[in-house]
């Protein structure tokens, strides 16, 4: 299966993706915890049904020693143990926050709160941005049908 656009071979996409990547390597380098950002950009990416960024975090995060077991159950977290309360509440956000569309009214109050018990105002922004940068690059990913399986641990960074 071959993508149906080159968005690095469109002048106009190409300087877009320049500032997009930009963007995430910023997100990378904030306080956010990165096993709590992998997990959240596996989620959202599940839930958008993005082959070629569920594929890009579950690899950086198992080559950055993630566990099979959490990256597995990430799809059911809700019901698994083997998350800390801290990384809970960013799913949770993480979902709110992706399934807009869905009429669920955004991001409930319980949900902010949640999150602000664990997360100080700078990872609170690093983990909004997360989320809205993810379900840019999911978007921009399944429009194109970008193929997933080839992706390489740290291929982008």
């Amino acid at each position: 299966m071959d993508a149906r656009l080159n968005y690095f071979a469109s002048p106009t996409a190409g300087k877009a993706f320049k500032h997009l990547m930009s963007a995430g390597k910023a997100i990378k380098e904030s306080a956010l915890p990165a096993a709590t950002q992998e997990l959240v950009a596996l989620r959202v990416s599940q839930i958008n049904g993005c082959a070629f960024c569920i594929d890009m975090h579950t690899k950086d995060a198992a080559a950055a020693g993630e566990t099979s077991v959490r990256l597995h159950l990430v799809a059911a977290w809700r019901e698994a143990t083997v998350f800390t309360e801290a990384e809970r509440a960013a799913l949770e956000l993480a979902e709110q926050g992706t399934r807009i569309a869905d009429g669920a009214g955004g991001v409930t109050d319980e949900a902010w709160a949640d999150a602000a018990k664990h997360y100080d105002e700078e990872q609170l922004n690093a983990l909004v941005v997360l989320v809205s940068f993810m379900n840019t690059a999911n978007r921009l990913n399944v429009i194109a049908q970008q193929p997933a399986g080839g992706y390489e641990p740290g291929q982008f960074h």
